[in-house]
């Protein structure tokens, strides 16, 4: 497998400067991938990849991470995202998926489906956080890669605007739960409403917070969602930004991880 000659990039370079290194190494075409959702207790996980063209075209006006970006300004970045891009692909876990298979898991399954879904074949790839394996070409995990790879920081915005979009609509479907507001993630708002109502069906009853709640905390985590309890609709849907997404079903399930399977993990992150 061909592997690049080690090469210092300086952070002064900028958001391109890691995918511009490589490409001057021979990977003409690098991809990469992040997810949204993770640290969220309702909704589901959105992986996304995407491989950004070379040269100027492939720079976008105001890409960064998207935490970093006002929800307008993700919308920009998303559209532009969607235009440029060489390929993007989407993929989207309910939250009765996370349950049965564990976070880390379906995480790492997610990045992989993307990834394989690009219809430009990457050639190098480069993920937030998270090494993924069995794709065939090399790749490196980096630390805060949305802030350091515009690749992955446009993955980054695909899976945020997609998830926002999907989550804003369950607040329609499930009404109380303030969805359209915080999204899923573990608020002061959030934590009134699930004691005032009880968990719905979109939440992830493997998280400690929801287990408790639904007193289901004695239970090991990925048999803590009552029976029944789960979405029968399709599981290939399309956003109202008409992004075409799926789930990673097709994927062998990988032995238990225990990252973040029992942690009611505090929201504000993706």
């Amino acid at each position: 497998m061909l592997t690049p000659p080690r090469t210092v990039v300086r952070r002064e370079g900028g958001l391109y400067a890691l995918e511009r290194a490589l490409q001057r190494r021979g990977f003409r075409y690098v991809a990469g991938a992040d997810e949204a959702g993770r640290g969220a207790c309702a909704g589901p996980l959105v992986a996304a990849a995407a491989v950004l063209p070379e040269g100027r075209r492939g720079e976008i006006d105001e890409l960064a991470d998207s935490k970093l970006l006002t929800p307008a300004a993700r919308e920009r970045v998303y559209q532009a995202v969607t235009e440029r891009a060489l390929a993007y692909a989407v993929v989207v876990i309910p939250a009765d998926e996370v349950d049965a298979r564990g976070l880390h898991v379906c995480n790492l399954a997610a990045m992989r489906r993307a990834l394989a879904s690009l219809s430009t074949r990457p050639e190098y790839v480069l993920t937030d956080g998270f090494g993924v394996d069995g794709l065939g070409v090399p790749g490196l995990a980096v630390w805060k890669g949305d802030q350091v790879a515009a690749c992955v920081a446009a993955a980054s915005v695909l899976a945020k605007v997609t998830r926002d979009q999907i989550m804003v609509e369950l607040d329609g479907r499930y009404p109380g739960y303030g969805f359209a507001e915080h999204k899923g993630y573990i608020t002061a708002e959030h934590t009134a409403a699930l004691e005032r109502n009880g968990p719905c069906e979109e939440h992830r009853f493997s998280y400690v917070n929801v287990a408790s709640i639904s007193g289901r905390a004695g239970s090991p985590p990925r048999a803590r969602r009552p029976i029944g309890v789960g979405r029968a609709e399709s599981r290939k849907r399309t956003t109202p930004l008409g992004s075409t997404v799926g789930v990673a079903l097709e994927e062998q399930p990988r032995p238990p991880a225990s990252v973040g399977e029992d942690v009611a993990m505090e929201g504000g992150v993706r």
